[in-house]
């Protein structure tokens, strides 16, 4: 027999094979199975213990975004409203989903741990712009004893305090 004749009786072997086999299909809306600790999801601004926001603005981020997909706009901070411990903060934070590849660069450049990647992969949206997330959807949630910002830094403490994690959030709020 030639090789001609045997290359699509293969083929079909193939084929013919995997038509028996048990099916591997995942329930995936309803029953969802737990990712690896490390998977690099949705990103997340973090905040410290007392509510200030981690982000200081540096646009370091968004420098080290190799798809373009972060823009970021420093303000700075006043006495009447402080966001962050340090002298500025962002006042807008986008992440367009849409360009991002998930590399972790950005997190890689923040120098202060402000962005960092949760094991959240469920972003599906109807439109463009509904995956182009503004900065109070990558907050981090105001956990129990935290304050939102923009609000003072605790009497007689200093940026310092904040980076070295001296604050616990417990300190009263002048």
């Amino acid at each position: 027999m030639s090789k001609t004749f045997l290359g699509p009786i293969r083929g079909f072997g193939v084929t013919f094979g995997t038509m028996f086999a048990k099916p591997n299909t995942q329930q995936y809306p309803e029953e969802k199975v737990p990712t690896a600790p490390r998977y690099p999801g949705r990103h997340q601004l973090n905040r410290y213990a007392d509510g200030l926001e981690k982000c200081i603005g540096c646009e370091l981020c968004a420098w080290a975004c190799p798809a373009d997909a972060i823009y970021v706009e420093g303000a700075d901070n006043t006495d009447e409203e402080r966001y962050s411990p340090g002298e500025r903060y962002g006042r807008v934070y986008q992440i367009n989903f849409l360009r991002c590849i998930g590399c972790g660069l950005c997190i890689e450049a923040c120098p202060t741990r402000a962005l960092t990647m949760t094991n959240d992969y469920e972003m599906a949206d109807d439109t463009r712009t509904g995956l182009i997330y503004e900065k109070h959807q990558l907050l981090a949630p105001l956990e129990p004893g935290m304050t939102p910002a923009p609000h003072p830094m605790p009497p007689g403490a200093t940026d310092e305090d904040y980076y070295r994690g001296h604050i616990t959030g417990t300190e009263e709020q002048a």
